[in-house]
């Protein structure tokens, strides 16, 4: 049976990508209204509508704390359930971390962090109710990977969604709810140049002239010349879209995609054993695994 998920940036690469897999997959699939084209769909809803595929859009703004509530009463009302939640939204930064303001950071964290906070509050009771329900986050390499000059501020937006999902993962796998990180590479020049950048920019090009000049050149060139490439958005998508369809208890906590250059697969590898095992220890080895209710 089809599963009712609602997704959150629809608007970029692997959330458009994302919301036409799942629909196609026979999946009941919500996105925010200002994300779909005019056509009513995720990056070619006309072309979805004419497979049959379920790709609905409705009115939420994930930086607003109502609006992600009425949404989320809308899609239970409508459908008498939520089982799928994917956290997708993102703004992505580049620049020196000190070039951008304190309101630049904040915007960041509210799209990367917080609106997943505020949709997780709105849903988590209908799922906890239910007994079961999926929440899948898009990560990123940069949150424990090597660190690339200019990309603090958004590596560290990435770090605190991956420590709140671990967070979650434990605290809902007896409400029978389970968590999966999906972890893209960060890799990759493209990834950078199309991102925002500094509002401060006198400090910018203090960094610009100064020691660190030839920083971002040396890194995205080198990125550049990498062997192997980042995973597409579509790749991503059919990952997600397997991960939905697995039985209750065989996803994984963590996929990784494209390449490992920047070491992300192997820290979490060590990160996510240490996790398990202080769990053993301290007498809570059950929470590794959810625990279906009814």
């Amino acid at each position: 049976m089809g599963k009712v998920i609602i997704v959150t940036g629809a608007a970029n690469g692997i959330g458009r990508s994302t919301c036409r897999k799942l629909a196609q997959a026979g999946h009941t699939v919500y996105v925010s209204m200002p994300e779909v084209d005019e056509h009513g769909g995720a990056d070619g809803g006309a072309e979805d509508g004419k497979r049959g595929a379920d790709l609905r859009t409705i009115a939420f703004d994930v930086s607003s704390e109502a609006s992600v509530n009425s949404a989320i009463d809308a899609i239970v009302a409508e459908n008498n359930r939520l089982d799928v939640i994917v956290h997708n939204a993102r703004q992505v930064l580049y620049g020196p971390a000190e070039a951008f303001t304190p309101a630049q950071l904040a915007e960041l964290y509210d799209t990367n962090v917080l609106s997943a906070q505020r949709l997780n509050r709105a849903a988590l009771p209908q799922l906890r109710k239910q007994g079961h329900g999926l929440l899948i986050w898009v990560s990123s390499s940069s949150a424990r990977g090597g660190s690339v000059p200019f990309l603090g501020a958004y590596a560290s937006s990435k770090a605190a969604l991956d420590a709140l999902a671990l967070g979650y993962a434990g605290e809902l796998a007896r409400w029978g709810v389970e968590t999966t990180i999906v972890v893209p590479s960060a890799l990759g020049p493209g990834h950078y140049i199309r991102s925002g950048r500094p509002l401060d920019t006198v400090r910018a090009e203090e960094y610009a002239d100064g020691p660190t000049a030839d920083l971002s050149e040396i890194a995205l060139s080198a990125l550049g010349q990498l062997p192997a490439k980042d995973r597409t958005p579509q790749d991503v998508a059919t990952a997600i879209a397997d991960i939905v369809d697995m039985p209750f208890g065989q996803r994984p906590l963590r996929v990784h995609f494209g390449p490992d250059d920047d070491g992300a697969a192997a820290v979490d590898t060590v990160a996510d054993s240490v996790r398990a095992e202080l769990l053993r220890r301290i007498g809570l080895e059950d929470i590794l695994k959810p625990t279906l209710i009814g």
